[in-house]
C-alpha cells in the first residue's frame, strides 16, 4: 500500500490511559462514516504499515483506539504524531456536486466571467479556510474553497467551475 493509493484519515494525537490506548483524531467532515473501522495504515518512517484494532470507540472527531500488540503506555507513546491512512476505495460516495480535494488536482479552473484560468496543482487544508492553488500567468494564485466561489466540479471534463471575486487575480498579478 502506498500513499498514492490512500487518503489521510487523521493522526494519532496522544495516549489514553496506561494500557496502550491512543487518541486518533479523524480529520474528515463526517467521522460517523468511519465508525466501523477495523484497521488503518500508519506512516512509520515513510512507509505505510497496517495496524489492526482490538477496540475502537468514536466520539465526534476523535476515537479511542486499542491496536493489537500495543498494550503499554510506552508502545502507545511511540505512535504519537503518526498519520493514519485508508485506501481510496474506503472513501464514502459523494453526490454529483461534491468532490474530494485529491480528485481536483489537475483540473482546469474556469471562471464564470473570465473563462479558463489555470490548473489546480494542490489544495491546502487550513484551520480557518481551505485554499486551492493554481498557476495563472506564471503566478501562484490561492482561491478560497467556499460555495460562493467554487461552484462545482465537472468530473467528466476535469473542470472546476468558479466565480472569483472581483479583483482577486489582480492582487496576485501586482509586482
Amino acid at each position: 500500500m502506498t500513499k498514492d493509493t490512500c487518503f489521510e484519515l487523521g493522526k494519532i494525537t496522544k495516549t489514553h490511559g496506561i494500557r496502550g490506548e491512543v487518541i486518533l483524531w479523524l480529520d474528515v467532515d463526517f467521522p460517523g462514516d468511519y465508525e466501523d473501522l477495523e484497521s488503518v495504515f500508519l506512516e512509520v518512517r515513510g512507509e505505510l504499515v497496517p495496524y489492526f484494532m482490538d477496540s475502537y470507540r468514536l466520539s465526534g472527531n476523535r476515537a479511542i483506539v486499542q491496536f493489537e500488540d500495543i498494550d503499554t503506555f510506552e508502545k502507545a507513546e511511540a505512535l504519537i504524531n503518526l498519520q493514519a491512512f485508508l485506501p481510496l476505495e474506503e472513501l464514502p460516495e459523494l453526490e454529483d456536486n461534491q468532490f474530494y480535494y485529491h480528485e481536483i488536482i489537475g483540473y482546469q479552473v474556469v471562471d464564470k466571467n473570465l473563462g479558463e484560468l489555470g490548473i489546480v496543482h494542490t489544495v491546502h487544508s487550513m484551520q480557518a479556510q481551505d485554499l486551492l492553488v493554481m498557476d495563472y500567468k506564471g503566478k501562484e494564485v490561492l482561491i478560497p474553497v467556499i460555495s460562493e466561489i467554487v461552484l462545482n466540479a465537472d468530473k467528466g471534463a476535469k473542470v472546476l467551475n468558479v466565480n472569483l471575486p472581483e479583483g482577486l487575480l489582480e492582487v496576485y498579478m501586482e509586482d
